[in-house]
């Protein structure tokens, strides 16, 4: 376990995360101040009559959207408060939502003003992702006591991979090895539990190893938009013809914005948006999964050099930043279909997967 988790503020980031996403106003604390705050997307009308303000906070990759950066002093887009944006639950929604877009095409005008702290906010957009909500909120200043509050230390405290501990393991077989092993990881507050699926008997060469983020639509129920289903069975079934490897099953579904917000991605590209656009119209960054998660279950697993599978360059320097030594990057080549061509057009050309 990290030596600077305090596991006090771990248990107050999860209740604020827990009030979040039930509609209940919380209270983030930073360096420059302290903000009060009502997520957009799980907040009543009656909740906002209580917390008192209609001014909202976005994530800055949303702002970019909306044309709204340039009213910030700062060049680096970050959250950007407006003030009095959201009279209604309903309207806030529209400013929020890229679903409804369509339906309210003219915005604003909106006035820009400081958020009132810059770690606070930042930190209540990691919180919404880490919730799979949209990254905005009604905000105030800091009024008065708060029933549910917690620091971007204690946030930090909660999404430490290095909490992260070996929970359960157990033999498994599965279609590609009979002998597999699965080794089940977590942390005490934090919700998802990441899986290793262990393949073949292990010696002392560097497995292959594949990162595998959770993808319910491809995995389970056989989506043809993406590779992720297909890529999952190929990578175990080349794991068995090598003398060893290890699937790391990371629950960070949707590149880490959670199901909904993939599904509400889907929806974008049904309108002609690529995957990389899309994420940013919804406010996400195109790359939130947390790859410190993989160095630490490699870490448990004493497992410290590999050879990766993986279209990514980006990986290999991600891992390789944790402490993982990657000896060599297998690719991973499939055919293509007709619902998943641009996708992977997208991957190749945006995010410089090597197809």
């Amino acid at each position: 376990m990290s030596d600077a988790a305090d596991p006090g503020g771990a248990r107050r980031a999860a209740r604020a995360i827990d009030a979040l996403r039930r509609g209940w106003p919380f209270r983030v604390t930073g360096a420059d101040g302290a903000l009060d705050l009502l997520a957009v997307e799980s907040a009543r009308d009656a909740a906002l009559a209580d917390f008192g303000s209609h001014d909202v906070l976005l994530s800055g990759e949303r702002a970019v959207t909306l044309k709204l950066t340039n009213q910030r002093v700062a060049a680096t887009p970050g959250p950007v408060r407006l003030a009095s944006a959201g009279g209604t639950v309903a309207a806030a929604l529209a400013i929020a939502d890229p679903a409804l877009d369509l339906a309210h095409p003219l915005k604003g005008p909106f006035r820009t003003v400081a958020t009132g702290g810059e770690a606070a906010a930042a930190t209540a957009m990691t919180m919404a992702r880490h919730a799979g909500l949209l990254p905005a909120f009604f905000v105030r200043d800091a009024v008065g006591e708060a029933e549910t509050e917690c620091s971007v230390e204690d946030a930090a405290a909660l999404l430490d991979p290095g909490r992260l501990e070996i929970a359960a393991h157990a033999r498994l077989p599965v279609e590609a090895s009979e002998s597999a092993e699965i080794v089940a990881f977590r942390s005490p507050e934090e919700a998802s539990d990441h899986v290793a699926l262990v393949i073949g008997k292990r010696d002392g060469n560097p497995p292959v190893v594949r990162l595998h983020s959770e993808c319910l639509t491809g995995d389970v129920l056989g989506s043809l938009k993406c590779d992720c289903g297909p890529q999952l069975h190929a990578a175990l079934h080349a794991m068995a013809d090598a003398p060893w490897g290890v699937l790391l099953y990371l629950r960070q579904e949707g590149r880490g914005i959670g199901l909904v917000n993939k599904l509400r991605a889907y929806a974008l590209q049904d309108q002609g948006y690529d995957t990389v656009d899309a994420n940013l119209r919804l406010g996400f960054p195109v790359e939130a999964r947390d790859f410190a998660i993989a160095g630490r279950m490699l870490e448990l697993l004493n497992i410290p050099r590999i050879r990766l599978m993986t279209n990514n360059p980006e990986k290999v320097a991600r891992l390789e930043k944790e402490g993982v030594e990657v000896v060599e990057r297998i690719p991973l080549a499939l055919p293509t279909n007709k619902y998943n061509e641009q996708y992977l057009a997208t991957k190749r050309d945006r995010t410089g997967h090597q197809l």
